[in-house]
């Protein structure tokens, strides 16, 4: 008889994510070990304690799942759990704290179903909140023109001189955005726009994006009220609205959540992936969502 397939959750946050344990469960995990409150320095003893119990053959069925809120904090677990293996001695990990990787994958995909990311050209507002970075790696890392947009032009500038070693080619531009003229300016000649900023707080109205003539596409990925986009639907699926394809968070979760099952189940395919936004990103194209 096979082993059951084992995915150990690691949150720094005190108590694990119930969102994240549920899609586990239904993407069919059959034990599912939660970890919160954890430290870099404690990882060690969890992955060995992960590797040590299983021969080479039955390796693949132990997983490991980094999620949380603190995205930063989850960027340092993913890096101490890799840092534990060696030969070949590893398990698959996979990162999606607070959503992020999915999440911004799923963007990138709807939008890519209506233009060609390679020669977009892309605003993200809020891109220096942990969905919005991952938005901007994205679609930099596929070759689109990425303006990077927060109310702060010391945050938005360093998000791009985060990504300049990773991407010295791509055309990455910061902009610190105050008032509805500058939205305008910002949104001059783009085809995509992105909101990816904080729950409840609106980035850009309807008057201001409806009246940029090239866009094409427009994506909010803030469920709660008032939404990041004045004027698109929370359940909008590619509703047009003033013009444009509209996508609200309840239309882009669908892909999300989608996304996120699928890689949990591909943990399991072998005991050697990691997988953070790009190779997130990678197999939902792969699907053809």
């Amino acid at each position: 008889m096979a082993k059951p397939t084992v995915l150990i959750q690691l949150d720094a946050d005190p108590q694990p994510s119930t969102f994240d344990g549920v899609v586990a469960v239904d993407a069919g995990v059959a034990q599912l070990f939660r970890h919160g409150g954890v430290t870099p320095d404690e990882v060690r003893s969890l992955v060995h304690g992960a590797m040590f119990t299983r021969g080479a053959g039955d390796m693949k069925r132990t997983a490991i799942f980094i999620g949380g809120s603190d995205v930063a904090a989850g960027e340092q677990l993913l890096a101490a759990v890799t840092s534990s293996f060696f030969g070949p001695l590893r398990v698959s990990v996979m990162l999606d704290a607070n959503g992020a990787n999915t999440t911004a994958a799923a963007a990138v995909l709807v939008a890519a179903r209506h233009v060609g990311i390679a020669t977009a050209d892309a605003v993200v507002l809020g891109a220096t909140g942990p969905v919005g970075r991952r938005v901007v790696r994205l679609l930099a890392g596929a070759g689109a023109r990425v303006r990077a947009v927060s109310r702060s032009a010391e945050r938005a500038a360093a998000v791009v001189e985060s990504l300049g070693d990773r991407f010295p080619r791509a055309a990455l531009t910061a902009h610190g955005v105050e008032d509805r003229d500058a939205l305008a300016e910002c949104l001059r000649g783009a085809n995509v726009l992105v909101a990816a900023g904080a729950a409840g707080v609106e980035l850009i109205d309807r008057a201001t994006w409806s009246a940029a003539d090239q866009l094409q596409v427009a994506i909010d990925l803030n469920a709660v009220p008032p939404l990041g986009i004045e004027g698109v639907d929370v359940s909008d699926d590619a509703e047009y609205r003033d013009g444009k394809i509209c996508y609200g968070a309840l239309g882009v979760g669908g892909v999300k959540m989608h996304i996120h099952k699928a890689a949990i189940r591909r943990l399991f395919e072998s005991n050697d992936h990691v997988l953070d936004a790009e190779q997130i990103l990678v197999l939902g194209s792969d699907l053809g969502l």
